[in-house]
């Protein structure tokens, strides 16, 4: 069930995993990547939810169901979640997020220290180069952006299957999501993703116990970037799953859980 409150006079839509939002319990926020929506996250937000947490599965904005603008910068969506955090009433929370929400979840973290518990970032790196091409065609707004992010989000092995839910497919329910994309939204996120130049100096300020989870064949984020990051962090636990791409939520929904579980 999609919900709502509002920042920047704007509707931000979120699921909450069936619970309702409530700021007094551990909060745990998930911020999903360029061109998608809350349902990636819909295994984990369900579990948080009955396990807890009270759980703000976010759409960015003008992501899904929320209004807005697309940023493209990682700082402008810091400073909105900033300002988020403050209109939902969370002092505190655990913070999650994959792909350019990995990276909104480093630069808000190192710039707000006193708010986080803990930080989960997933299929993020120390950096996140866009090739020239799928610009291009986020920008022009043709199909060979969706192309490539479908087909370089999985592992090879999951385009012939693999879907836990027999007949159903994987790269094309990833398909469907970021074609559902408003114009402009996928070109803003992946703009945002190769100009930040900045995860390594935001690392180095991350204070809070904090676990990176990558995938051994993401083709999008190599796992090498994400080492890397993960040792600008102090005392950060790096956590790699096999035969996995950058998609891991879908691709490997169960082991992802397990290793975010550990730091929730």
């Amino acid at each position: 069930m999609s919900q709502s409150l509002r920042v920047d006079n704007q509707i931000v839509a979120y699921a909450s995993g069936g619970r309702p939002f409530d700021p007094a319990k551990p909060v745990l926020v998930l911020l999903h990547g360029a061109g998608m929506d809350h349902t990636v996250w819909a295994l984990q937000t369900r579990f948080f939810a009955h396990h807890g947490h009270s759980v703000l599965a976010l759409d960015l904005p003008a992501h899904g169901g929320s209004g807005g603008t697309a940023f493209e910068t990682i700082g402008a969506y810091a400073g909105w979640l900033e300002r988020l955090f403050d209109a939902a009433g969370i002092e505190k929370a655990a913070l999650v997020g994959h792909s350019l929400g990995a990276l909104i979840a480093l630069d808000f973290t190192a710039g707000h220290p006193s708010r986080l518990r803990t930080l989960t970032l997933l299929g993020a790196g120390a950096k996140m180069p866009v090739h020239p091409d799928m610009l291009a065609s986020a920008q022009a707004g043709t199909d060979e952006v969706l192309d490539c992010m479908t087909s370089w989000g999985h592992a090879r092995r999951h385009h012939f299957g693999g879907h836990r839910a027999p007949g159903l497919w994987m790269l094309g329910s990833t398909r469907h999501l970021v074609a559902r994309a408003r114009p402009g939204v996928i070109h803003a996120g992946l703009k945002a993703c190769h100009t930040y130049a900045d995860a390594l100096a935001a690392a180095a300020k991350v204070t809070c116990p904090t676990t990176l989870i990558l995938g051994a064949e993401d083709m999008m984020t190599p796992a090498k970037s994400g080492l890397e990051l993960g040792r600008a962090i102090a005392g950060a636990r790096i956590e790699i799953i096999p035969g996995c791409g950058h998609m891991m939520m879908q691709e490997a929904p169960d082991q992802t859980l397990d290793r975010m579980r550990g730091n929730a």
